[in-house]
């Protein structure tokens, strides 16, 4: 039986989101995937398509309601990609009970804001150029794995090279899991 995985987008969904096939093309034989478009779920209707418009309605409101539907959508333990805005309604979620094996967060916003974690696995991947980047100081406090991608900015998810290293990381630790899963003694 297959791991699922929840993958959530970005603050544009399906909108803009076309690279996100990508992750599902090189993801969907290894997982049983379940995706969400956070621009739906956040219920964050704009006639404009300004990044900072969608940004401000995101924060105030869309964030709350995206992840009050994520807690009605997912009761199963599953392990979570996500994308910008989809990271920090996924670790907000987690907060409130929301069953998470792992979290793979891909430039989650306003990470460094917040005082708690989930109770799992965490991996934050972020590009040098992104100004809103978690301080060695609260990644220390917090026990969060950070990696950042030199001359890259908030966007790095939709680029080709990231998207094969995610997938690879992802992939690897799959692998991982069930192998260390067959090694386990059996017991007479």
């Amino acid at each position: 039986m297959a791991e699922r995985l929840v993958v959530l987008s970005d603050m544009w969904g399906a909108k803009k989101g076309l690279w996100i096939t990508s992750y599902l093309g090189y993801l969907q034989q290894y997982f049983d995937i379940v995706f969400y478009d956070i621009g739906k779920l956040s219920d964050v209707n704009l006639i404009s398509n300004s990044a900072d418009d969608l940004y401000e309605a995101f924060t105030k409101g869309g964030l709350n309601t995206a992840t009050a539907q994520l807690l009605i959508k997912e009761r199963e333990e599953s392990h979570y990609l996500t994308f910008c805005a989809g990271g920090t309604v996924a670790w907000n979620a987690a907060l409130s009970g929301l069953p998470m094996k792992s979290l793979t967060a891909i430039s989650p916003l306003n990470l460094h804001l917040l005082k708690e974690k989930p109770d799992c696995k965490i991996n934050l991947l972020y590009g040098e150029y992104q100004e809103d980047k978690p301080s060695p100081e609260w990644l220390s406090e917090m026990d969060v794995n950070m990696e950042i991608m030199p001359r890259f900015g908030r966007e790095l998810y939709s680029d080709d090279s990231i998207i094969q290293k995610v997938c690879m990381n992802l992939l690897d630790s799959l692998l991982k899991n069930r192998l260390s899963f067959k090694k386990r003694p059996l017991v007479s």
